[in-house]
């Protein structure tokens, strides 16, 4: 047994899109993607399971790095469509009660106050669940959308949000906690020596607020961060209350990991304890061993027929178009790129069919079987790692996934101890950091 609970969540990759319109069960509504209900429903099992968030990814461009064209992308809905996530919480949060809501908001997309302001109102509306997935911006296809001719270089994007948020965080604290007075008799609404205006005067950003809104239930919201290099570690170890990895696909490369953020956070004067590492995880389940093992076959089968699609979703993450390297030769080691370092560095010298046959196995760890056979690697997992959880993942997920997972797989982590079977306080931060 594991000296204390861990927590999950659910990583929505390839945000609000069309997700199982070519699956096996595409469900009876593939026209209606755009509404709510898929996702509603898989809201509803994650609460059923005690889960602390959901991290609504995003992006907003049709890409088009992979052969100089969007043809591939949009010929299987990969990175586009999506809607806009920010307008997805409210109807979440209408049919849940306790879950956290992370929609993806890029610092490279909104000012500033903008941002501090959509995420005060979500907190606001939520009554304190909204959480916010701080990105950076990595393909220059969405600078363009924005008047760039392309992104900052990597590591000065980072400087950049770490302006950003200090920004943010400044204005949703630029309210007291007591400012609101409703008080009828005098009267007074508010009290404006308890609100503060913040006179920003940055490098990047100028900003005088306050907000025009009274401090939300959470105040600063709980930020999510998925910085994989040296300086998205650094920005996350500052900024991040939960941060999203891969971890290396190893128990050891998760511990090092896990073990670096904890001891960047402490420089930065920070509760180690207040950052929740969750790692990656595809489980495929099923009643028996076979079964899941016959499903594994088959998706990595369709992944590999489909070579286009996963190159197409490599060059998107990297900005290099992948169409131009031979499939059985490794790939070169002068590659660079200003888009996911972290995932070049992983690539580097392997060839690209192999790259696929990985993405296709979702990485080092097999999360493949019976939910017995599964609970039993999470749980020795995180007792070699030390915490904090794991974050689901499965970018075109269907009805039969949700409930696989929900129903199946966490109640035996409940049944083991290593999850919550309840909610112990209303707010996602109290929740995040209950253990």
């Amino acid at each position: 047994m594991s000296k204390r609970p861990f927590h999950l969540a659910w990583f929505l990759s390839q945000g609000y899109g069309p997700k199982s319109w070519r699956g096996d069960w595409p469900g009876s509504d593939i026209k209606r993607w755009m509404m709510p209900d898929l996702f509603v429903d898989l809201a509803q099992g994650m609460e059923r399971a005690c889960m602390d968030y959901m991290i609504i990814e995003d992006s907003s461009n049709v890409p088009y790095t992979y052969q100089g064209s969007h043809d591939t992308y949009l010929k299987y809905a990969a990175s586009a469509p999506k809607l806009d996530p920010a307008v997805l919480v409210p109807y979440l949060a209408q049919a849940t009660k306790r879950l956290g809501l992370v929609p993806t908001l890029s610092v490279s997309e909104y000012p500033p106050y903008l941002l501090a302001r959509l995420v005060n109102s979500l907190d606001h509306v939520t009554e304190g669940r909204v959480g916010w997935n701080c990105v950076t911006g990595s393909n220059d296809g969405a600078a363009q959308n924005y008047g760039r001719d392309k992104h900052y270089p990597h590591d000065e994007r980072y400087d950049i949000a770490d302006e950003f948020a200090e920004v943010v965080t400044r204005l949703w604290e630029a309210w007291e906690p007591d400012a609101v007075v409703l008080d009828r008799s005098i009267p007074m609404f508010a009290d404006g020596s308890k609100v503060h205006p913040i006179h920003h005067e940055g490098k990047y950003f100028r900003c005088r607020g306050p907000l025009n809104a009274p401090r939300s239930p959470q105040g600063c919201v709980p930020i999510c961060q998925a910085g994989g290099s040296p300086r998205g570690q650094r920005f996350a170890s500052r900024w991040a209350d939960t941060i999203i990895t891969e971890g290396g696909g190893s128990a050891a490369s998760m511990k090092a990991y896990r073990d670096d953020v904890r001891r960047r956070a402490v420089e930065h004067g920070r509760n180690p304890d207040d950052i929740k590492v969750l790692f990656l995880c595809h489980p495929i389940i099923d009643v028996t061993m076979e079964a899941a093992r016959q499903r594994q076959r088959l998706e990595q089968a369709e992944s590999e027929r489909y070579m286009d699609m996963q190159l197409s979703g490599m060059s998107r993450l990297t900005g290099i178009d992948f169409s131009k390297f031979d499939l059985d030769q490794p790939l070169p080691d002068h590659l660079t790129t200003n888009g996911h370092q972290s995932s070049l560095a992983k690539w580097i010298g392997k060839t690209p069919r192999s790259i696929v046959q990985s993405y296709a196995r979702k990485g080092g760890i097999d999360f493949t079987g019976t939910a017995d056979h599964v609970a039993g690697i999470m749980q020795e997992l995180m007792e070699e790692v030390g915490g904090d959880g794991f974050l689901f993942f499965n970018s075109y997920f269907d009805r039969r996934y949700i409930i696989e997972v929900c129903d199946g797989l966490v109640p035996e982590l409940q049944r083991r101890g290593l999850t919550r079977k309840k909610y112990a306080y209303p707010h996602f931060k109290d929740n995040l950091r209950e253990f």
